[in-house]
């Protein structure tokens, strides 16, 4: 399996607007980003950092597979 890219917060917040959601504000360093869905709303927490750590980043990957098919998020994550 091919190694998380290095990406910043930034960056992954784009991913995910291709994924429907979208910017709900900011508390500090944290980006709050929300989808409705028929099932619910949807919710994601991403640091605003210059360059997430992978750990951070496959632990926003595996929250965000609640919501999006993980074959769908793999080509965005990993070189």
């Amino acid at each position: 399996m091919p190694e998380l890219r290095r990406l910043s917060g930034d960056d992954v917040v784009s991913v995910f607007r291709g994924f429907g959601f979208r910017v709900a504000g900011q508390h500090g360093s944290h980006i709050k980003l929300v989808r409705d869905s028929p099932s619910g709303r949807q919710v994601l927490t991403i640091p605003a950092h210059r360059e997430l750590d992978t750990g951070t980043l496959r632990a926003i990957i595996r929250q965000a597979g609640q919501f999006v098919a993980a074959d769908e998020l793999e080509p965005h994550f990993r070189s």
